[in-house]
């Protein structure tokens, strides 16, 4: 998964569909694709600097997603509201201008870096934390 932001509020990332992404012989499992497109949604909580989480997330598949596609995603925020944020996502087939295979639409939940410590295994959280893991965001 590549990624970078785009303009306002917006991130741009492209996944490459593998024979180990797979469900149906020669195309790609609708749970991965499910991963990738949250993926992208939730990265941009960083676009806001406060950490979040997945509240809801709805994905239409439109197209079937051949292995050896490439999945251009394109994904924004539309709106806020205490601490859920709003965002949809369209993920185009080979191209940005390709057909559009999947819509999604998401909630996040902002969140402090207390959830985490207190619901995720604290010694890597504050590995993380510190530097002193190999968690990275845009390695």
């Amino acid at each position: 998964m590549r990624m970078h932001a785009g303009k306002a509020l917006t991130i741009d990332g492209t996944f490459t569909v593998t024979k180990h992404h797979q469900g149906a012989p020669g195309l790609a499992h609708g749970g991965l694709l499910s991963a990738a497109i949250d993926e992208v949604l939730g990265s941009l909580n960083w676009l806001l600097g406060e950490p979040a989480v997945t509240g809801r997330l709805e994905c239409e598949f439109i197209k079937p997603v051949p292995v050896g596609s490439v999945l251009h995603i394109h994904a924004e925020i539309v709106g806020t509201q205490r601490r859920k944020v709003f965002a949809v996502a369209s993920a185009r087939l080979n191209s940005e201008s390709g057909p559009i295979a999947i819509e999604a639409r998401a909630i996040f939940i902002q969140v402090s870096v207390e959830h985490f410590l207190k619901n995720g295994d604290r010694s890597i959280v504050e590995a993380a934390m510190s530097g002193a893991s190999d968690f990275e965001v845009n390695p």
